[in-house]
């Protein structure tokens, strides 16, 4: 089920020009996956609601299976534990999604963070981060944070 690290490297790669659609929708359904599983990753204690969450952000956005979300998130914390930076993960999300998109994945990110019932602060770091390299305007960002926050019932926490 584990792919090996140069695997996992190349998946991140650009698909050859040859390559079929699948495997582009692959790398980008795994970059997605990486960047929800590290919010998840940056509390530092493990909530289950979180991990649900991711698993429901990864079923929506690609309409996956439960077995599929969850082989993706496996596959997404094994890659994230071997990242150095979120860059190459980022660069593949800015290739394929238009501002729409990324924006409903920042609030979707942002829903894990608040899955808890709690902001951290290296969640928050780690959200603000992302949606700098994903280029999302700050009002955009903040209204992301705000409807997510609002989903989650967490009023005015963080």
């Amino acid at each position: 089920m584990w792919k090996t690290l140069k695997d996992l490297f190349d998946s991140l790669l650009p698909p050859a020009g040859g390559a079929p659609p699948q495997a582009a929708e692959h790398t980008l359904q795994l970059a997605t996956a990486v960047l929800l599983v590290e919010v998840m990753r940056a509390d530092a204690s493990f909530h289950e609601a979180e991990r649900r969450a991711v698993l429901a952000a990864l079923r929506k956005v690609f309409h996956l299976a439960d077995d599929e979300a969850l082989r993706l998130a496996e596959l997404a914390t094994a890659t994230a534990q071997q990242a150095t930076d979120l860059f190459g993960f980022t660069s593949q999300i800015n290739d394929r999604f238009d501002m729409a998109q990324k924006l409903h994945m920042v609030e979707l990110m942002w829903q894990v963070a608040y899955a808890d019932g709690h902001l951290a602060d290296h969640e928050r770091h780690v959200l603000w981060r992302v949606a700098d390299l994903l280029h999302v305007p700050q009002g955009a960002y903040v209204n992301a944070r705000i409807r997510a926050q609002q989903a989650a019932g967490a009023g005015r926490q963080g």
